[in-house]
């Protein structure tokens, strides 16, 4: 059975929105390996606190994410 693990920043994403991650991460699975795959494809997201995450030496919070216009603020 597949486990795909998909590692956020909290409060970055809606609960609508990680839905439509897990409803797609699973179709994706469905797609490559066939549809007798989905029953046991699990889907997980986890979410970092901010400021637990960062990316070249600067931590992110939800804020700097949702404002990244091709450069990263820190939090």
């Amino acid at each position: 059975m597949p486990l795909v693990t998909i590692d956020v920043i909290k409060d970055v994403f809606s609960p609508a929105k990680k839905q439509e991650l897990i409803e797609k991460v699973t179709e994706a699975m469905v797609e490559v390996e066939g549809e007798e795959l989905r029953s046991v494809t699990w889907v997980r997201i986890v979410e970092v606190e901010q400021g637990n995450w960062a990316i070249g030496g600067q931590c992110l919070s939800a804020a700097a994410v949702h404002g990244m216009g091709g450069k990263l603020k820190a939090a």
